[in-house]
């Protein structure tokens, strides 16, 4: 579907180096909103890097709980690669749209995958180019929504990172009331990881993820890297102290950048 209207804050009343867009889904067939940082980049082929929230949240909660923007910036002063940072609302279903291609309530996976990319190409035509790589990540069902898509698209990515991470559909019931049979998608086996991951590729992501030593989803983050081992699917997967909170993704996002930063930087010395 081509890309329908869109409405993007101003500069001159916007935080700096920050930019609000409102897009007229043409998956949802309504407005959902993405807060996009380092929006006054002048960097031609600039990375980008979409960051997906979890479940209760909208596009702000990566700044405005998170403080993303600030570890971005701390960590550029150390070297970090530029980056445009991407961050947009999961659709707004209910207490979480799991970013999934739901059956008869909208496309939530198309919103990222079309409407937001495409929304992003539009806006910073000189800076986002056919040569700028993109990343993906995401915390709890966004962590779920970045492991599916990019074992789902690995062409679109070149790398992969996730946080505390619904690894089962099933694992949504910790933290949602609906039932899961509301997330029915037309595929049986949609919203199953392994079955992305099992499909043959010749090229993967580079793929990582970690979870908090405390956090309610520990066991189904140890499963998945069970299940990768198993499959041998190469990936990085790492425990830290914590818990399942925003003290614990403020430190831990760090991990993330400095991830896709390393990619980049390989891509940059092999040229």
């Amino acid at each position: 579907m081509s890309l329908l209207r869109l409405e993007v804050s101003d500069p001159q009343f916007t935080p700096a180096h920050t930019r609000y867009i409102s897009i007229h889904s043409s998956h949802l067939g309504g407005r959902h909103d993405v807060s996009v940082y380092n929006a006054d980049t002048t960097q031609r082929d600039i990375p980008v890097v979409i960051l997906l929230h979890g479940v209760y949240g909208n596009h702000w909660v990566w700044m405005n709980l998170g403080g993303v923007h600030k570890v971005y910036e701390q960590l550029r002063a150390e070297g970090l690669e530029e980056f445009l940072l991407v961050m947009p609302s999961d659709g707004g279903l209910l207490d979480g749209s799991a970013y999934l291609p739901l059956a008869d309530k909208g496309n939530y996976e198309q919103w990222i995958m079309d409407d937001v990319v495409n929304a992003i190409k539009t806006l910073h035509p000189s800076q986002v180019t056919d040569k700028s790589r993109w990343y993906i990540s995401g915390l709890s069902m966004g962590g779920y929504g970045a492991l599916r898509l990019g074992a789902k698209y690995p062409e679109c990515f070149s790398g992969v990172s996730a946080h505390s991470s619904i690894t089962q559909l099933d694992d949504m019931a910790q933290f949602v009331e609906t039932p899961l049979s509301f997330y029915r998608c037309e595929e049986p086996r949609e919203a199953d990881l392994l079955h992305w991951f099992d499909k043959t590729t010749d090229t993967r992501p580079a793929l990582r993820f970690d979870c908090g030593t405390d956090d309610s989803l520990i066991d189904a983050n140890r499963w998945l890297h069970q299940q990768l081992i198993a499959r041998k699917i190469s990936h990085a997967y790492q425990e830290y102290a914590g818990t399942h909170e925003w003290a614990y993704w403020h430190e831990h996002v760090a991990e993330s950048f400095k991830w896709f930063s390393a990619i980049e930087k390989r891509h940059k010395s092999a040229v």
